[in-house]
């Protein structure tokens, strides 16, 4: 259920603003949208696991406050992180 290591530092270096950059935003923003791509996919198939509903409800939120945050302060930043991962904001 978790990323492997190397889906994450391919997300990273996906998504990262300069060559040190791995905590930024758009970043978190993409590993959050692996995971909950993950665990959405588990619970089609346990559909009554609920403690990892819970824990989806959580991730979705934290990417909506991020997605918020990078909508007030960069605009246009927000309009291609929401393009490239294909949400539908």
């Amino acid at each position: 259920m978790a990323i492997t290591k190397e889906r994450k530092t391919e997300i990273i270096q996906q998504y990262r603003r300069n060559e040190n950059d791995t905590g930024s935003p758009e970043v978190q923003i993409a590993l959050l949208t692996a995971r909950i791509n993950e665990l959405t996919d588990h619970l089609k198939q346990h559909r009554k696991d609920f403690s990892s509903r819970r824990g989806l409800l959580k991730l979705v939120s934290k990417r909506n406050r991020l997605l918020r945050y990078v909508r007030n302060k960069a605009p246009q930043r927000y309009l291609e992180v929401v393009q490239r991962l294909g949400l539908r904001k």
